[in-house]
């Protein structure tokens, strides 16, 4: 049987502050399973790697993992690359072959960017989820088929269920497991461990030494927005490594767009609302966290920091299991 506190597992998402620990925690408990999973968040917050590692850390673990950009599925040939076709289904159609369901029997489909199916398609794919049978194009044929799947999707499925582009059942079947990754400005106190990390592996792929980010650079990355997510931070690891290999990188060697027009002014409170929203008890565990460890764990000291009063602070610490 698998076990969730396989400590080898998950050990590829990097950063441990307190919103990324409930994705971990979330994500172990559905691997330990074999439902279907729903990741949701913005381009570039690295879904694709948590489906792998849900796949590395489950049942299936030694079998096959077929990824899928949905997005780039040709529309005219989308049913024939995900359910297979016979000879002569189709002008050019020379032989018969295998989908990419058939391919992952056994294993894992990730079905990235799955709001971009069409319609059609998503009725077909709701009859191989709710009874593991599909039909190749231009067959009369069952076939049965045992495929996990995990589809991610960086778009509003709920909208898209409220507008008629997304199959409302189709929907609540893949939603049984929901995992929410959150945006790299909702978990700025990861960026050390992760520039750290994104460094040290430009520089073997480079072959040079790895450099060192200096302190005003850390404060630098802290306050940008993050449009692109970790995949943005990646690429300004890479653009620093490649120019500057093995020097101590300052806040003015940095890309200028990141102190200039694309960061955002800070508010009057030094907190802006996210459009997709928050969890705001995440939040608030993560503040009193943050208080905590600031305060060394002097109790009186952390509610001095949230604006609380001691009782109060210590209902939320009850409140929260802390």
């Amino acid at each position: 049987m698998l076990s969730i506190q396989n400590k080898r597992a998950f050990k590829s998402l990097l950063g441990r502050s307190p919103v990324m620990e409930a994705v971990i925690r979330t994500a172990q408990i559905a691997a330990a399973t074999d439902v279907h999973i729903l990741i949701e968040g913005e381009t570039g917050t690295g879904k694709e790697l948590l489906a792998q590692e849900i796949q590395s850390s489950s049942s299936r673990a030694d079998e096959s993992f077929i990824v899928v950009n949905c997005a780039a599925l040709p529309g005219e040939l989308v049913e024939s690359l995900l359910f297979g076709h016979e000879r002569g289904a189709f002008t050019g159609a020379h032989e018969s072959r295998d989908g990419y369901v058939q391919k992952a029997h056994g294993g894992t489909l990730f079905l990235d960017e799955i709001g971009e199916l069409p319609l059609p398609i998503q009725a077909k794919l709701l009859r191989f989820i709710e009874y593991g049978e599909i039909q190749r194009l231009g067959s009369g044929d069952i076939e049965v088929v045992d495929v996990r799947i995990i589809a991610a999707t960086n778009r509003n499925l709920i909208q898209m269920v409220d507008s008629g582009e997304f199959r409302q059942d189709l929907f609540y079947r893949l939603n049984i497991v929901p995992v929410q990754l959150p945006p790299l400005r909702q978990r700025k106190r990861d960026i050390p461990e992760l520039v750290e990390h994104f460094l040290r592996t430009a520089a073997e792929r480079n072959r040079s030494s790895a450099n060192r980010m200096a302190q005003d650079a850390i404060d630098l990355l802290k306050k940008y927005h993050w449009p692109g997510n970790i995949r943005e931070l990646r690429n300004v690891c890479e653009h620093v490594s490649a120019l500057m290999p093995g020097q101590n990188i300052k806040a003015e060697h940095l890309p200028l767009d990141l102190s200039e027009n694309r960061a955002r002014p800070d508010s009057s409170t030094g907190f802006e609302l996210p459009q997709e929203g928050i969890n705001m008890e995440s939040l608030e565990i993560d503040l009193i966290q943050q208080a905590l460890e600031y305060a060394n764990g002097n109790k009186s000291e952390a509610a001095r920091l949230l604006g609380l009063s001691r009782d109060a602070f210590l209902y939320r610490l009850k409140k929260h299991n802390l």
